[in-house]
């Protein structure tokens, strides 16, 4: 993603290299940092509370299973010396299936939450990324640029703060 965004910053360096007829005073330049305004924006800040809503709800369902498991290998550990072989053997191997489950179902529900939280973002971003081209249409920018692929910028040129207001504003 980074070198993406660093090969379209160039790309649009170049391009306006190019363009000898357009003058440096002539020249609109914005900068968004797009993380910054995805988190910072009520959508995103409602978004990252229904997350942690439910990476809490999953903690919670983690640790009750794990005291579970505990128990159970506990139980396991002081029935083992007087059970027979194979009914030991059959326990130990239902104990590990357990385990095996309970680490596929924390693993799959790490994943729900995390495309959850990457599908939140991107509803967002398309939302943000839409106001950024109205924003430029509008305003007459040359160029927006994504601030986190340039290695300088002054804060005059920074229309994050505003983009988040209008996107705000547009949510109401």
């Amino acid at each position: 993603m980074r070198s993406r965004n660093m090969a379209v910053a160039i790309g649009i360096l170049i391009a306006l290299g190019w363009l000898g007829s357009v003058s440096a005073s002539s020249l609109k330049i914005g900068f968004v940092d797009i993380q910054k305004a995805v988190n910072e924006c009520n959508a995103g800040k409602e978004a990252k509370k229904a997350i942690v809503k439910e990476m809490d709800k999953l903690q919670r369902q983690f640790a009750d299973k794990q005291k579970e498991l505990q128990t159970m290998k506990e139980s396991l550990d002081k029935q083992a010396p007087m059970l027979n072989p194979d009914v030991r053997a059959t326990k130990e191997k239902d104990f590990q299936n357990k385990v095996r489950e309970f680490q596929r179902w924390q693993e799959d529900s790490q994943n729900e939450v995390n495309q959850k939280r990457m599908e939140m973002e991107q509803n967002i971003s398309i939302g943000l990324m839409k106001i950024i081209q109205k924003l430029g249409e509008d305003e007459g920018y040359t160029v927006i640029m994504e601030l986190r692929s340039v290695l300088f910028a002054t804060k005059t040129v920074d229309i994050t703060d505003r983009v988040i207001k209008i996107y705000d504003t547009q949510k109401k």
